[in-house]
């Protein structure tokens, strides 16, 4: 007797992988818009620029983001829902006083409306103030003050000159964010007064809160009291000892971990 032979056939359908989509990063360009003069009389843009490499610009901080996977936006017009879709971290540093811009686009309070919103929705915000010289608080308060934060008019960890780099230090112990940061510079920086949810993360040297968190919504606002992450602070000038580098990785990670893809969709 003849045995027959069966033959199966199995089809193995493919796996489908989710594509993994990068992070975008939209900083403003917005409310700070800085003009100088060049040499032949034009008014040229300047001052926390992605792809500004000067001591100036964010331009290894950019670098750091990228290395992490995360994608770079700027933002030149106000901020709305519908032009923050698609960012996970949004940032606004240092807006405009009449001194650095002879029209400043303030922050309304239809514009603290609306990125309140987006955050709320799950974005991760980040506002990097200044000394009270050199930024526009009341307006930028507008903003902060939906999240239980308030950016004070004056000065903490004041630095003379490069013979003084102990003056800007700030001692980081078992912090949230900065995880591998042990020492950090920062100068001439505004303290953040704090009420509701907001926590500390940075203090002065001498006890003043400069930088804080906030859980709103499905969101996250991470506050400094200064643009202290550009060029010209990371770039290994600083003494040794100086953690700037390391607690910008820190921060990186940390607004990456806290921010969804496609926030306010």
């Amino acid at each position: 007797m003849k045995r027959k032979l069966f033959i199966v056939i199995l089809f193995v359908h493919p796996v489908i992988t989710a594509r993994v989509m990068a992070q975008t990063v939209t900083l403003d360009y917005y409310f700070n818009h800085e003009v100088h003069k060049t040499k032949d009389g034009q008014s040229k843009r300047f001052h926390y620029m992605w792809d500004d490499t000067d001591n100036s610009g964010f331009s290894i901080w950019g670098g750091i983001f990228k290395s992490q996977g995360a994608k770079l936006s700027s933002l030149e017009i106000a901020p709305t829902l519908q032009n923050l879709k698609g960012t996970s971290v949004y940032i606004i540093v240092d807006p405009d006083t009449k001194k650095e811009n002879p029209s400043p686009n303030y922050i309304r309070q239809i514009d603290a409306d609306n990125i309140a919103r987006w955050v709320k929705t799950g974005g991760v915000l980040v506002l990097m103030a200044n000394d009270s010289a050199n930024v526009e608080l009341p307006h930028f308060n507008l903003l902060a003050g939906k999240f239980g934060l308030h950016f004070n008019n004056d000065m903490q960890n004041h630095v003379i000159d490069d013979a003084h780099f102990a003056d800007g230090a700030i001692v980081i112990n078992n912090n949230p964010v900065f995880k591998t940061a042990q020492k950090a510079f920062m100068k001439d920086v505004c303290s953040i007064a704090l009420t509701g949810k907001a926590r500390v993360i940075l203090r002065s040297s001498n006890g003043a809160a400069i930088a804080a968190i906030v859980k709103y919504g499905k969101g996250t606002v991470f506050a400094v009291g200064d643009p202290w992450l550009y060029n010209e602070y990371v770039n290994g000038r600083l003494p040794a000892g100086f953690d700037n580098d390391k607690a910008a990785a820190d921060l990186t990670k940390y607004l990456l971990s806290r921010a969804q893809f496609k926030a306010g969709h």
